[in-house]
């Protein structure tokens, strides 16, 4: 299932790397500008065929894609019978609208994603609230409580005498007032001895207990052994939309939730791509050993892994949202106003509308497509810089790969 899953999320990565190319080619065309080749990856021509004036093709590096547009720049050589149809020589809101049609696939198909999940499975509830204090209950876990610790008697909470239906008010001195504080005052706290005050039954007992230790995501997190119970809880907290991890819908219902959702993970996503040059460097030192974080940058080989992984544990809805979050990050990147990215060609774009303006004021005449070759040395930089980076990335990718928790 390892190996099915790698190679799924890899097709729905190719499949993604399309639609960004097909949003660019359809606007293209339905903008009157000449399309000379399609093509999915980079490097030789492993296969090619044309059918309407068109080259389709897949080559040898399966990374990328791209859309040659005829005349992007004033320099592209062109055949005469396509000069009135070069994109430098279409009104500006047409390339503008040729350039963002790729990210906005992107977006596209990442609704499309969430939507799956949110009618499969249900949405993750980003701003779920605690269940109130007072209907917190503590049962003791039949099981291992953690790894060291596995099939060894009932846990620290049943070697602490913890009884099922007891509610625990602290930890360690720190006041618990609802689940998700007892959850993280024990998670800080792996492999120690802490005192524990329970309400039973409106008595108070005092006890220690001996948390235990295990690696979660690269972490030690410490473990009570202790389980949420739902015995006093009215059926309408229960049922609150507000306490939900995980929020289920009809059809109808997840349209304007995954909308909703959509807008969360896309200002996640902007904030991963604000840090994610500040990432680079522990990725780098993940590749002699260091840990890597798990929400470090992964590369395409990275992605399909951890989508691998997603399948090898049933957890489709992880790999959905995964592949939908890597597209959202895929659309954001290329908006990046710096050239050969979309986000470039577009700043020119504006960049000629509005030096003209300004040309306009002083009665002089537009001054023509701007000239690409002053951007050659920033291009070429961001390219090599790229390469860099996605060399560092996917080195790490094969020798300390992001594992995702079972």
């Amino acid at each position: 299932m390892m190996v099915l899953g790698i190679v799924l999320f890899a097709l729905g990565i190719m499949v993604s790397i399309v639609l960004h190319e097909y949003g660019h080619m359809r606007v293209a065309q339905w903008s009157g500008m000449k399309v000379r080749r399609f093509f999915v990856g980079f490097g030789p021509t492993v296969w090619s065929v044309r059918r309407g004036g068109i080259e389709y093709g897949l080559k040898a590096v399966p990374l990328g894609g791209f859309c040659d547009i005829a005349g992007m720049t004033a320099y592209d050589e062109l055949a005469p019978e396509d000069e009135p149809r070069a994109m430098w020589r279409q009104a500006w809101w047409k390339r503008v609208a040729v350039l963002l049609a790729g990210p906005a696939m992107n977006i596209v198909l990442a609704i499309a994603l969430f939507y799956t999940v949110a009618l499969g499975w249900g949405l993750v509830n980003r701003d779920v609230q605690p269940i109130p204090t007072d209907r917190v209950a503590a049962v003791v876990g039949d099981t291992c409580a953690g790894a060291d610790r596995c099939g060894v008697g009932v846990g620290p909470a049943g070697e602490a005498g913890i009884l099922a239906g007891d509610r625990i008010t602290s930890v360690d001195g720190l006041p618990v007032d609802s689940w998700s504080d007892l959850s993280e005052v024990v998670s800080a706290r792996p492999g120690q001895t802490v005192p524990v005050t329970l309400d039973r039954a409106g008595e108070t007992v005092t006890t220690t207990a001996s948390l235990t230790s295990s690696s979660v995501g690269g972490q030690e997190r410490g473990a009570l052994g202790v389980q949420l119970s739902e015995e006093g809880i009215p059926q309408e907290i229960l049922d609150d939309p507000a306490y939900q991890t995980v929020n289920t819908y009809d059809a109808l219902g997840a349209v304007p939730a995954t909308f909703v959702f959509t807008g969360e993970m896309i200002e996640a996503t902007i904030d991963g791509l604000i840090s994610f040059p500040s990432k680079i460097p522990a990725v780098a030192a993940s590749i002699f050993g260091a840990e890597r974080a798990d929400d470090s940058p992964v590369s395409v080989v990275g992605a399909s892994h951890i989508g691998g992984q997603a399948a090898e544990q049933g957890a489709w809805w992880l790999f959905l949202l995964f592949l939908a979050g890597l597209n959202l990050f895929l659309g954001a990147f290329n908006l990046v106003p710096l050239t050969p990215f979309d986000g470039g060609h577009i700043a020119v774009v504006f960049y000629e509308k509005i030096r003209d303006a300004l040309r306009r004021l002083r009665g002089l005449a537009p001054g023509g497509p701007a000239d690409y070759e002053k951007l050659a040395p920033i291009t070429i930089g961001v390219f090599v810089l790229l390469m860099g980076v996605s060399a560092i990335v996917i080195t790490a990718d094969f020798v300390n790969p992001i594992l995702l928790t079972g």
